[in-house]
């Protein structure tokens, strides 16, 4: 039996999660999860890596956006699909709403990341720009969505979202069922509720972290003050983190199930960034290094504990990059 939030959204469970899986990996195949012996030797941590930056978008948010789109009735996809996002969730709702021919229509703030925004546009979807943050353009594109009859897709407080990120930490387990400890980034807050779903309903004893930026503590605060945070303007490279407030339905769930919530500078994931670079090969975006920060800020904790890190995203612009090594 679904659980309900207090708005009466209905929280998804672990048979959700397995129902996202059909239609999921119809369309996508599983990301790799990789140990890798130097970054094991650099970190002195028993790590695996689940690769997200190898979805078709380089991003981990394609699942939900395809398993939500399924949903979907004929009409409401005719009608088009609304989003605001600073990039990735707006990528992954372009790519599924190209995969089911539906128009998609996607707000994001004045001087959001060139890369992302190109993607979309390359994926057939309408970007809108508007306001100096994420949540000005929210609040411009759920007004035009309300007005012109667009299915809004807010990034977190959906359920289908939330089934469809869960399934990378049902493959996580289904490769690796000795797994402890999985860290995942918050932004919106889908990814860490869909592991803290899995992780419980397999076992509760797999303990689920979440990380967010120092420079956007929102979440952190909502979790740790057990009250809904919002926060002024924030400031950090890490864009899939840079919110000011939270969700409503991914909140409930990490407060209820979430074991523990950690914050890391703009240092610590530039730091990670290089790391995930020289040692595994891969790139990562800010918030896609964030669990390796964390994982390296709670090394003495973990140190006999096998650790998924999730590596949400690699969609980093050059000029990131660029400062980044310059470091």
């Amino acid at each position: 039996m679904s659980e309900h939030s207090h708005d009466g959204i209905e929280r998804p469970t672990l048979r959700d999660v397995l129902r996202a899986r059909t239609v999921v990996h119809r369309y996508l195949r599983p990301t790799p999860l990789i140990a890798y012996p130097a970054l094991a030797a650099a970190t002195r941590l028993t790590l695996y890596v689940k690769h997200e930056n190898h979805q078709p978008i380089g991003a981990f948010k394609v699942r939900g956006g395809i398993y939500l789109l399924s949903r979907l009735s004929e009409e409401e996809r005719q009608r088009g699909v609304a989003v605001a996002s600073t990039g990735n969730h707006g990528q992954s709702i372009a790519y599924a709403a190209r995969t089911f021919g539906a128009p998609a229509i996607i707000g994001v703030p004045e001087g959001a990341n060139p890369g992302k925004i190109a993607a979309m546009r390359a994926l057939g979807a309408t970007v809108i720009e508007h306001g100096t943050d994420f949540s000005a353009a929210r609040d411009h594109i759920e007004a035009l969505a309300a007005e012109r009859g667009w299915r809004y897709v807010h990034h977190a407080n959906e359920p289908a979202l939330i089934a469809g990120v869960a399934t990378i930490a049902l493959e996580i387990l289904e490769e690796q069922p000795d797994i402890e400890t999985i860290i995942t980034p918050v932004g919106g807050g889908s990814g860490a509720a869909g592991a803290c779903i899995v992780a419980k309903s397999v076992d509760p004893r797999i303990q689920v972290i979440a990380v967010s930026a120092a420079n956007a503590p929102a979440n952190y605060l909502t979790w740790k003050e057990r009250r809904p945070v919002a926060t002024g303007p924030v400031e950090t490279f890490a864009e899939g983190l840079a919110t000011r407030d939270s969700a409503q339905l991914t909140r409930e769930i990490l407060w209820d199930l979430l074991d523990d919530f950690v914050t890391v500078s703009e240092e610590e994931m530039a730091t990670a960034v290089r790391l995930f670079l020289e040692h595994a090969h891969t790139l990562a975006e800010g918030a896609g290094a964030a669990p390796l920060a964390a994982a390296l800020k709670l090394r003495e904790r973990l140190a006999n504990r096998r650790v998924a890190i999730v590596l949400t995203g690699g969609n980093i612009s050059l000029a990131q990059l660029r400062a980044i090594l310059a470091g």
